[in-house]
């Protein structure tokens, strides 16, 4: 299986992205910003970091690049898409997710390990999750909060798009404690925290109540999109 990440001038995480891809057996594929094709790949994450120095606001010129106008139409046509962080930010500026992703209640920048329950195990990326998993994972950023107006976050919550939730402390501020969201088809999926940061206990997140090593459950992530195709 090939899974392209795609760097934009900016990104950070596009290497730990494509070690975690490499750990579960699939194959990653680097993507340019300025790419004008996704190079065959069978499905797409967007990594974190900090897209175009988040100049006007995250995510909003990496959105107007060649490769993700690309993204576009493919993402239409069932192709599997993880933003994570700033590509989450990316995903919503480009009008494939629903909402918005704001500045942290308090305007602080957030380093914190996060207890976050799986609630829709239906997407390509947590179909190897039980629904009602709660797992730790890594959130790093200054805009994690995720909003949307009244009438949205009524349709997301009823249509089931709400992928993750914060069951613990919400360290951004989101609406509800959001912490995922998937499109209306299911195959386009965005999360605050950051998976590619959990799949070794070693050196991953610890859990905020004991204090001790979490699981390296991130790794189920891109798990789960390998087993799709499989």
């Amino acid at each position: 299986m090939r899974v392209g990440v795609i760097t934009f001038p900016g990104s950070l995480d596009e290497q730990s992205t494509s070690r975690a891809v490499r750990a579960v057996g699939a194959d990653p594929v680097e993507l340019w910003h300025a790419d004008d094709n996704l190079a065959r790949v069978d499905a797409v994450i967007l990594p974190g970091g900090a897209a175009h120095g988040n100049y006007l606001r995250p995510g909003a010129l990496a959105a107007q690049t060649p490769v993700v106008k690309r993204l576009l139409s493919a993402a239409e046509s069932g192709l599997p898409v993880l933003g994570i962080n700033n590509g989450f930010q990316v995903l919503c500026e480009a009008g494939l997710l629903p909402g918005a992703l704001v500045a942290n209640r308090g305007a602080r920048f957030v380093r914190a390990d996060a207890r976050v329950r799986i609630e829709n195990n239906q997407t390509p990326f947590t179909s190897e999750f039980g629904s009602g998993d709660e797992i730790i994972l890594p959130v790093r950023t200054g805009f994690g909060a995720f909003v949307a107006d009244r009438d949205t976050i009524t349709q997301i919550e009823d249509d089931g798009q709400v992928v993750a939730r914060f069951s613990g402390e919400d360290p951004v501020g989101s609406t509800s404690g959001i912490a995922a969201v998937r499109n209306a088809d299911s195959n386009v999926v965005g999360i605050v925290a950051s998976p590619e940061h959990a799949v070794d206990s070693t050196f991953g997140p610890v859990d905020p109540e004991t204090r001790l090593p979490a699981p390296a459950e991130g790794l189920t992530f891109f798990s789960s999109v390998l087993a799709t195709f499989m």
